[in-house]
């Protein structure tokens, strides 16, 4: 898949509005019951990156980067700024917050994953785009360190323990980490109506999530 390991402008993505979609079939029967069928197992989020866009220089920014991403051609990299982290919102990251995995003694890999819920169905998120240098991890409860214990593959957020630091049988493997989320534009054309972005109108910047 075509990617760019590029983070949209910060500073108007943490303006923008979005979240996350689902696709559900709901069908209502003649006794007016209603069956429900989830066709997607996971979400995708979608955003609109227009909200964040304020002045003639962040549109310009805007601008150079969609002509970079050959519009809907390259994806990159997008920060959530309701969802980034595998903490509570406010939390400091701890290598404690998300269970990836359990040891077997011969399992080397583990990919991040952040679980939503808990009491009826919790939904367990693959995170594929970590930030460097944000990822820590820990073997029932004693933190290990990157490099050392660990890599992690910040492309596909795998995380691989090295030679001699293997998780043993029924250890679990906890993580905390930073994430972005891969997106790209889901419009060949930004149209900019210069006339009414002087007045206060925004322009439209649709994103959508690219499934890994």
């Amino acid at each position: 898949m075509a990617f760019h390991e590029i983070l949209f402008p910060l500073d108007i993505a943490l303006r923008s509005s979005g979240g996350p979609e689902r696709r559900t079939d709901v069908v209502l029967l003649g006794s007016g019951r209603e069956e429900r069928n989830a066709r997607w197992a996971h979400s995708r989020r979608r955003y609109d990156a227009g909200y964040g866009v304020k002045t003639l220089d962040a549109l310009a920014a805007v601008v150079a980067f969609f002509e970079e991403r050959r519009g809907r051609l390259f994806g990159f990299r997008w920060r959530d700024r309701l969802d980034h982290s595998s903490a509570a919102p406010g939390a400091v990251v701890t290598p404690q917050d998300q269970v990836i995995g359990t040891g077997t003694g011969v399992q080397t890999n583990f990919q991040l994953t952040k679980t939503y819920g808990g009491a009826f169905a919790p939904y367990s998120r693959m995170i594929a785009k970590p930030v460097a240098g944000s990822v820590r991890v820990a073997v029932d409860g004693v933190e290990v360190m990157a490099g050392t214990d660990f890599t992690v593959n910040m492309q596909t957020g795998v995380v691989t323990f090295l030679a001699g630091h293997i998780p043993p049988a029924s250890a679990a493997i906890t993580a905390g980490f930073l994430f972005d989320v891969p997106v790209r534009f889901d419009t060949d054309f930004l149209e900019v109506d210069h006339a009414a972005f002087a007045a206060g109108v925004i322009p439209k910047i649709p994103l959508i999530e690219i499934k890994p």
